[in-house]
């Protein structure tokens, strides 16, 4: 249950971060494709940089500033390939683009740019070592009645919007 509360956890801290942002620049992006209030990207990429560090730091058995400088570099390269296969698949299932970086002077094609995934690692290295550790407290008390129908509200808005918004 873990596992499943921090996904859910942070996919909708990540929802409400993009708003905020949306927010403060005014811009009018809406944060992912679901209705609910939850963009999975984040919970994808937050259990992928709590597993990496944990393989990496309890594996590579170096000054912890070398494992961590290793697991910015590796993580930073995953995150890029998240978004951009994100990217990538959002436009080719629902045909609609959430964000393109052409403008941006450090872009490789749409949907990475250098500068974001440099924000991507400094995010994951604040995440191991600040968010996740403060807010892991607080998982590890959400009870289980809660995760199971906040999983399935979350499952069933994924449903539908694949079969409302889908152009296979």
């Amino acid at each position: 249950m873990f596992y499943i509360n921090c996904f859910l956890v942070y996919s909708i801290l990540g929802f409400l971060l993009e708003t905020l942002v949306a927010i403060i620049t005014r811009s009018h992006f809406n944060s992912g494709i679901l209705y609910g209030p939850w963009t999975p990207v984040y919970g994808i990429g937050a259990l992928l940089i709590m597993l990496i560090s944990h393989y990496f730091f309890m594996n590579l058995h170096m000054p912890r500033w070398q494992e961590t400088i290793i697991v910015f570099l590796i993580i930073t390269m995953v995150l890029t390939f998240i978004e951009w296969i994100g990217g990538i698949g959002i436009e080719a299932i629902f045909h609609k683009v959430f964000w393109d970086y052409s403008n941006d002077p450090t872009s490789i094609g749409h949907y990475i740019s250098i500068k974001m995934s440099f924000i991507w690692g400094i995010g994951s290295i604040l995440f191991i070592y600040i968010i996740h550790p403060f807010l892991e407290q607080y998982i590890n008390k959400i009870p289980f009645w809660l995760t199971i129908p906040v999983f399935l509200i979350f499952l069933i808005d994924g449903v539908i919007t694949l079969v409302m918004n889908a152009k296979f």
